[in-house]
């Protein structure tokens, strides 16, 4: 009865409406800037303006659920954007099949689906990550609920990122970038980005994980490539760039292997000690049989083979829980890292075609998206006490409805502008996997990064969040660290330190909306504008 009153006919129908227009305007802003806005903070506010507006007013669970569903489709648009278009991108001749395109966008959407589900007890619940923007979705709908004091800080804080984000973005009064130290000849320049949101994400995540992803930027821009480059190891500073992304690379995958073996090693365990219970096998069921579903489609409607869908399948495992925990540790979901690191193995393993590689990728970007933007909602949810049975559902309906609402707003911008050189969608991310699939990457950093991860993994270092910090560019990681550096810095000028926790956290949660919030509705405008 308590799940009827979170998943409503009402819910699904203003949720839908909602995914639609999410999911569009992500795709536009995932090929136009090559970024992906979080849309959880403004599909919370929108769920709760529009579901006030009924005579039964909602319960704070409900809209909950509404904005899980509303924002499902979001990732899967971003999933699809961060891959694809290098297809066409790389001039591919052959055209890329629609019903492959559809198999991409819905199998790697239920595999979001299925993975979320059998991890959101361990990284919520177990593990309690702080998901930053499901935080923020929570702090902002008590707010919105409860008003006071926490609620004109938080409010404050989004009026003030709003702004802010409309004066760099919408007008260019602002530049994205402040350049600290110029490039050298050796070193990457020394940049912020100017983003009241990765500010907040930086004091919300804490010290631990901001500064560890600042370390491991510091070590990869200027420790590690200018003595490779000095050295005589690599032909030049390009050579250098390369290592070092291949390095991040490996230490996220080596994260993804630790992971793998341990919770191999922990099944067998608990089977050798006690046996599985019948009841552990029936609620396994249900799963396994959704995977091998999904493995027969890939196989007659994808082109893929058997090895090969079966490997993708377990790739995406892998992959989503390490979305799932970068997520939750730093707010940063790398989607199309994760679809490169399955589809290399995969290729290395069975030789895949290009358009199968792409393929690949999709898939996994897809799913990793899904299941870390839903996490976010699932931890919302944890706070509110909301049924996550109920969001699991909505998820499953925005999931799959956004990943046929994807397809068709990519092909309707491909035939329309295009992708490539003279494209205002330039799809940077889609641009990358390409060089990847053509071999723009060391494997020799890749293998030491895999071996290392493995070793820190065990070691129970954030290795995968020193990887992202290694592979990603600097100006995010240097704005992610100073804003843990300003909590670290207030923190000892009170006595209250609580205090001052909740009230950094009621900013940062202002601070995360208003730039998520601004994002969307940019990309909105971009819409009606391509559209005119």
């Amino acid at each position: 009865m308590e799940q009827e009153k979170q998943l409503t006919i009402r819910s699904v129908i203003i949720g839908l409406c909602g995914m639609v227009i999410i999911t569009a305007s992500s795709m536009y802003v995932a090929l136009k800037l090559g970024a992906l806005p979080w849309p959880t903070v403004f599909v919370t506010i929108t769920s709760f303006a529009v579901l006030n507006l009924f005579r039964k007013k909602p319960t704070l669970q409900e809209i909950n659920v509404t904005h899980t569903l509303m924002s499902a489709g979001a990732m899967v648009a971003g999933g699809l954007a961060f891959t694809i278009p290098g297809y066409w991108m790389s001039g591919a001749q052959a055209e890329f099949p629609l019903v492959r395109l559809v198999v991409i966008a819905v199998c790697g959407a239920a595999l979001g689906v299925i993975f979320t589900t059998l991890y959101r007890s361990d990284l919520i619940e177990k593990h309690n990550l702080a998901f930053p923007m499901g935080r923020a979705a929570y702090d902002t709908l008590k707010a919105g609920a409860g008003g006071g004091t926490a609620a004109r800080i938080l409010f404050s804080a989004l009026v003030f990122s709003a702004v802010f984000t409309v004066f760099r973005d919408g007008l260019g009064l602002i530049p994205a970038l402040a350049t600290l130290i110029p490039a050298t000849a050796l070193t990457a320049a020394l940049q912020f980005y100017v983003s009241p949101m990765v500010l907040g994400i930086g004091a919300m995540i804490g010290p631990l994980y901001s500064l560890v992803w600042l370390g491991g930027a510091v070590f990869g821009y200027y420790i590690l490539v200018p003595l490779l480059s000095v050295s005589g190891l690599v032909a030049d500073v390009a050579a250098a760039e390369h290592f070092r992304q291949g390095l991040g690379i490996g230490l996220m995958l080596g994260t993804g292997v630790g992971v793998a073996l341990k919770i191999l090693f922990t099944q067998a365990r608990a089977i050798i000690r006690a046996g599985r219970s019948r009841q552990d096998g029936k609620r396994l069921l249900i799963p396994a049989a959704a995977l091998a579903g999904i493995a027969v489609v890939l196989c007659v409607f994808g082109g893929m083979s058997v090895i090969q869908s079966l490997l993708l399948i377990a790739g995406c495992a892998l992959c989503c829980y390490l979305s799932g925990t970068l997520t939750g540790q730093t707010g940063i979901n790398p989607m199309e890292i994760f679809g490169i690191l399955v589809f290399l193995l995969i290729g290395a393993l069975t030789g895949a075609s290009s358009i199968m590689m792409f393929s690949i990728a999709g898939v996994t970007a897809v799913a990793c998206g899904l299941t870390g933007d839903v996490m976010n909602d699932l931890k919302s949810g944890s706070l509110l006490g909301t049924d996550h049975r109920a969001q699991l559902q909505a998820e499953a309906i925005g999931g799959i409805a956004g990943a046929l609402v994807a397809v068709a707003v990519l092909l309707l911008l491909k035939k329309a502008f295009g992708f490539g050189a003279d494209s205002p969608f330039p799809a940077p991310q889609a641009a990358a996997v390409m060089a990847m699939v053509e071999g723009g990457f060391d494997s020799v950093a890749v293998l030491i990064g895999l071996a290392s991860g493995i070793v820190l993994f065990f070691l129970k270092a954030p290795t995968a969040t020193l990887g992202l910090g290694i592979y990603l560019p600097v100006y995010l990681s240097s704005s992610m660290g100073l804003g843990a550096c300003v909590l670290l810095a207030i923190r000892p000028c009170s006595k209250n330190t609580s205090k001052v926790d909740a009230a950094v956290g009621q900013i940062s949660s202002g601070l995360l909306g208003g730039e998520a919030i601004t994002g969307v509705v940019l990309a909105l405008i971009g819409i009606i504008g391509a559209a005119r």
